[in-house]
């Protein structure tokens, strides 16, 4: 596959050299750049489907790496893992860049990333998606996927670590083929030292999760989805299996924030690619309607 987007880094607070993609913006009028920001244990790869096509629509994609992830620096205090500050990150890479405000695309850990950065500096999300996550979320998910994180992994080839994503994914994406399987590997595996495929991630990125214990599992966030829902515009995505975001949850979000749009993807669970036919044709008329 050509690659579609430069490479850019930043540094944050702490000293830490933190990577992007950066995909330009195709011609048109200037509109307002998206920042896509991913999951717990994956990194910008997640969005190669969806953020070229943001891009030729005319505005440019960010979709970084959070510390620990992909090609951004490992932090030397593993307590740094956490959402605020991964919000400080994101605020360094726009203060960076000269950007003062940009729409907000996060899946999972990524919309909880957005819901902080509401909490911190507002005035910075013109508008936002929140991939199949919410200010509450179902014990359910969050303990499965707490119980593969940061654990250690035997893949001594490709086979392996395509076996690997399969299992801890399949409930999600039960239509997928042994082509997007192996995809799938190569987006959050990189070859290690040794040569054989390693987790694109530090392990560490789980000690504050068992720090936190069980009242890590649940948190109340919904003062800051309140903050972040009042007065722009959100898009909820959830997939229709999803066991991170119920439908109860779902539920009560829409409840709370009236305005906020909502789409759901057929058959699939936590979290949609964004790739799925009915999540793009809710996402780019969201996109059209922001500055």
């Amino acid at each position: 596959m050509t690659q579609t987007f430069a490479d850019r880094r930043w540094t944050s607070a702490d000293g830490l050299t933190l990577y992007a993609r950066d995909y330009a913006a195709g011609p048109g009028p200037a509109k307002l750049p998206v920042i896509a920001i991913h999951g717990l244990t994956r990194n910008s790869a997640d969005f190669e489907a969806i953020a070229p096509l943001i891009a030729q629509s005319g505005r440019r994609v960010l979709a970084v790496d959070i510390r620990g992830r992909g090609r951004s620096d490992r932090a030397p205090d593993p307590m740094t893992y956490q959402p605020a500050t991964y919000a400080q990150d994101v605020l360094a890479l726009l203060n960076q860049s000269g950007i003062e405000r940009a729409v907000f695309l996060g899946t999972s850990m990524g919309g909880l990333i957005t819901m902080a950065l509401a909490a911190i500096r507002s005035k910075v999300i013109a508008g936002a998606i929140l991939n199949d996550i919410g200010p509450e979320v179902a014990k359910e998910g969050l303990m499965r996927i707490a119980a593969y994180s940061g654990q250690p992994v035997d893949t001594p080839g490709w086979p392996e670590a395509t076996a690997y994503v399969k299992q801890h994914n399949a409930i999600a994406f039960p239509h997928y083929t042994d082509a997007d399987w192996d995809a799938f590997a190569r987006r959050v595996f990189r070859i290690g030292t040794e040569g054989a495929p390693v987790l694109d991630y530090d392990p560490d990125i789980a000690v504050p999760i068992r720090a936190a214990g069980a009242k890590a599992l649940v948190p109340n966030l919904w003062p800051m989805f309140t903050r972040l829902t009042k007065g722009r515009p959100v898009l909820l995505v959830r997939g229709e299996t999803s066991d991170l975001l119920s439908a109860d949850i779902a539920a009560k979000m829409r409840k709370r924030a009236p305005k906020m749009d909502y789409v759901e993807a057929p058959g699939v669970g936590h979290a949609p690619m964004l790739d799925e036919p009915e999540i793009k044709a809710a996402i780019f008329p969201f996109l059209n309607e922001l500055p």
